[in-house]
């Protein structure tokens, strides 16, 4: 099987991809984590949530009756491991993906397009190389437990600190990572694949690196709603599987049955609502971020 170029985008370099990446990861943090912490105690929760009271204790926590200060400052716990897991996860995912993209359309995109027809196998093509970069995310899974567990759960860590804990847990923190490359696969198929759509199909773009802000913002509504619907029942039993103390670990399945059993089909979407009004725009926003800085960094650099 030859080699296949006709698909590929214009390539940028590495420092571009880094860059642009590494920017979109913290301006995103700077904006959205108190919106992601109030998201994963809402996932965390396990009884219904029926008045303004009750969703104050849950997401204020300790500090449901202090003022309004204390109380957003209370949502941003775990700030440091967020910062290392944000800007990493970032740097790798949208730096990363298109050059698994350069691969497979390298060696697989002749395939593609005869499969499913040249507009369609691109995008299938960016949508397969997004799902095969989150699987591999689980490399990052220790700083995502520790920053859930910040979050919703500060008493599991009982005093110790970063180096302590990684030495007492060990692997124990890779724990939940199936489900996390379950949840992966199908969500970052979706956002690549989503975004890939509406350039190819909407705006009609050859060259996706070429879209603008306006058409990166929209690609990117599309692609990170579709993913969060698609990964939304698996990313809640991760995060009940993320959020438990060290030294009481529940399986996946177990949570899986038990939320079935007690708490109805509806459950594995607790959370969704909020997140695509506050999940979902993080997500689009450093997402077009990146997609515009790279390109930008790129021609920066004077290449």
């Amino acid at each position: 099987m030859s080699p296949h170029t006709g698909a590929r985008d214009k390539s940028n370099s590495a420092a571009a991809r880094v860059l642009g990446s590494a920017t979109a990861g913290i301006s995103e943090l700077a904006l959205f984590h108190p919106v992601d912490t109030t998201a994963k105690r809402l996932m965390s929760n396990h009884t219904r949530v029926a008045s303004l009271s009750q969703l104050n204790q849950v997401v204020f926590r300790n500090y449901a009756n202090e003022g309004i200060f204390r109380k957003v400052f209370s949502l941003f716990p775990g700030l440091g491991y967020a910062a290392g897991y944000k800007v990493l996860q970032r740097v790798y995912k949208y730096g990363g993906q298109p050059y698994v993209n350069d691969l497979v359309a390298y060696q697989w995109g002749a395939d593609f397009e005869n499969a499913f027809g040249k507009k369609t196998g691109k995008a299938l093509m960016s949508a397969t190389s997004g799902s095969l970069i989150g699987i591999g995310e689980i490399v990052l899974l220790p700083l995502d437990v520790l920053k859930i567990k910040r979050q919703t759960n500060p008493e599991a860590f009982k005093g110790r600190g970063f180096v302590r804990i990684l030495l007492d847990e060990g692997m124990g923190l890779y724990r939940g990572w199936g489900w996390t490359a379950a949840r992966n696969a199908p969500g970052s198929f979706a956002l690549f694949g989503g975004n890939a759509f509406a350039k190819e199909y909407i705006f009609g773009l050859k060259d996706y690196g070429a879209a603008t802000w306006t058409q990166n913002f929209v690609a990117s509504v599309c692609g990170a709603s579709a993913s969060l619907i698609v990964s939304a029942p698996l990313d809640v039993i991760k995060t009940r599987i993320q959020n438990r103390n060290f030294d009481n670990p529940e399986s996946g399945f177990t949570i899986l049955k038990n939320m079935a059993k007690n708490e109805g089909f509806t459950s594995f979407f607790k959370g969704l609502v909020p997140k695509l009004l506050t999940t979902g725009p993080k997500l689009v926003f450093s997402f077009a971020m990146a997609q515009t800085l790279i390109p930008a960094f790129d021609k920066m650099f004077g290449n």
